[in-house]
């Protein structure tokens, strides 16, 4: 492979990768540890650790990204997420 080649591929897979979006889940005084971490297992499909790390970074840093993806699997999931009431958007 040439470093051409190699170049060429490297930015391929940077502009594949640059077109994910994000779920920004931001903090509010309302939804309890519990009830975040529990509403990200559901709709993000995290682990109960990686769950609880989401809710202490959002309650201490204000938000959090905890999902990216493509905006037609993020939609259903910041849905979710707002129907449980809590505060996400898609950026």
């Amino acid at each position: 492979m040439s470093t051409k080649e190699k170049i060429q591929e490297d930015v391929a897979v940077a502009e594949k990768e640059s077109n994910q979006n994000e779920i920004v889940l931001y903090n509010d005084e309302v939804n309890t540890f519990d009830h975040v971490i529990n509403s990200l297992i559901y709709a993000c499909e995290h682990t109960p650790e990686q769950a609880e790390q989401c809710s202490i970074i959002v309650h201490y840093k204000g938000k959090c990204t905890v999902k990216t993806g493509d905006i037609e699997e993020l939609e259903p999931r910041c849905s979710m997420l707002l129907e449980a009431g809590l505060s996400a958007e898609i950026v």
